[in-house]
């Protein structure tokens, strides 16, 4: 359980391929279901990334009567910053019955994030920093921390906490999860944070837990999720 007395905004950051946008989907979905009379939304603020994002799992989202915030060009081919009445009324905190779950998407994500981020401070936010030991641009805890800096520098808001999302994709095997656990520990050490969770899919490596209670780790937080990633090529 990660979503738990939360602001208004909960903003999901991180390098490229760093599986944010499954994650952001799979934590409104967690949401929902902790809270059934709660106003969801999940918001996309990935304009220009042509990759996964989560207006493509926008159909995934109504069927949980999560309410999916999209950009109006999300999917085509143009690349303008413009967001739709409805998301900036949540980023200006209009809808007091309501939590959002934001997407920021990558570099250019956080750049458009800056644009808001004095609504946002107003509104009140949670920063999830979201790493991955695998991407080889963030392998490194000090990488890692510069990555963040430089979110932080465009964004014009500060990272609040970090969650472990180290993985393979498909190739995922429980033993990967458990060996990024002392990763993920000096990362929230150098950025200074606290580490929330370790994110896992049971579909791919079901015996997660098992193997954390194995090798000492039976007090680290894990959060199960679903591959909602839609394949584009």
């Amino acid at each position: 359980m990660i979503l738990t007395d939360t602001p208004k905004l909960n903003i999901l950051c991180g390098h490229y391929g760093s599986g944010k946008t499954n994650l952001a989907v799979n934590l409104a979905l967690d949401l929902r279901n902790r809270n059934p009379g709660l106003t969801i939304y999940a918001a996309d603020l990935d304009i220009v990334n042509p990759y996964f994002r989560t207006a493509d799992a926008a159909e995934i989202l109504r069927a949980a009567n999560v309410e999916p915030l999209i950009p109006e060009f999300a999917n085509t081919n143009v690349d303008i910053p413009s967001l739709p009445p409805k998301m900036m009324g949540m980023i200006r905190g209009d809808y007091s019955d309501a939590v959002s779950i934001l997407d920021v998407g990558g570099d250019d994500g956080a750049v458009v994030l800056g644009m808001y981020s004095r609504f946002i401070r107003q509104t009140g936010y949670d920063m999830y920093y979201v790493i991955n030991q695998y991407r080889p641009l963030t392998a490194d805890p000090e990488d890692v921390y510069l990555c963040m800096r430089d979110i932080e520098a465009a964004s014009g808001l500060t990272c609040t906490k970090i969650i472990n999302n180290s993985s393979l994709g498909a190739e995922t095997t429980a033993e990967d999860v458990a060996d990024s656990v002392d990763y993920a520990h000096e990362c929230a050490a150098k950025c200074g944070l606290p580490l929330v969770c370790h994110v896992y899919c049971p579909e791919y490596a079901p015996d997660t837990p098992d193997v954390f209670r194995q090798r000492g780790y039976g007090e680290e937080p894990l959060f199960a999720i679903r591959n909602v990633t839609k394949r584009l090529f």
